[in-house]
């Protein structure tokens, strides 16, 4: 990455860029939309062996995209600073249990909150082959 202070024009017309693309999204890409309410779907459990790590909690989480910074250029982000994620606007995010992908999906709102609709989900067979 070219250092802020080496070419101040170039980095200014990009923040520009951005800022602009971000004020032409705001409000077009989230929309409210009705939701049934949730219905436990899911098949109980019936292996005792299983039983006794189910209430085990973990951390769900949804990645939007990511990027490498320097630090120099991250000690100069400020409020109203963009950063450029590598990842194309409209893209399903990842969706992680403690770190591990294991589905795809698209944010929604329901109720005033953010939630995301899963659009695939990754087979238990695929996440083990990941982890070997």
């Amino acid at each position: 990455m070219s250092d802020q202070k080496d070419n101040p024009v170039d980095q200014q017309a990009m923040a520009d860029e951005w800022a602009a693309a971000m004020e032409e999204q705001t409000g077009a890409g989230a929309k409210a939309v009705e939701l049934d309410e949730l219905k436990d779907e899911s098949i109980p459990v019936t292996d005792p062996k299983l039983d006794v790590i189910l209430d085990i909690p973990v951390t769900l989480s949804m990645e939007v995209g990511n990027t490498e910074i320097a630090i120099r250029n991250l000690l100069q982000l400020s409020q109203g600073s963009v950063i450029e994620l590598g990842r194309v606007a409209g893209e399903p995010l990842d969706v992680k249990v403690n770190g591990t992908l294991i589905a795809h999906g698209e944010v929604v709102v329901v109720n005033d909150r953010y939630g995301i609709r899963l659009t695939d989900v990754i087979s238990p067979q695929e996440r083990i082959k990941k982890l070997r």
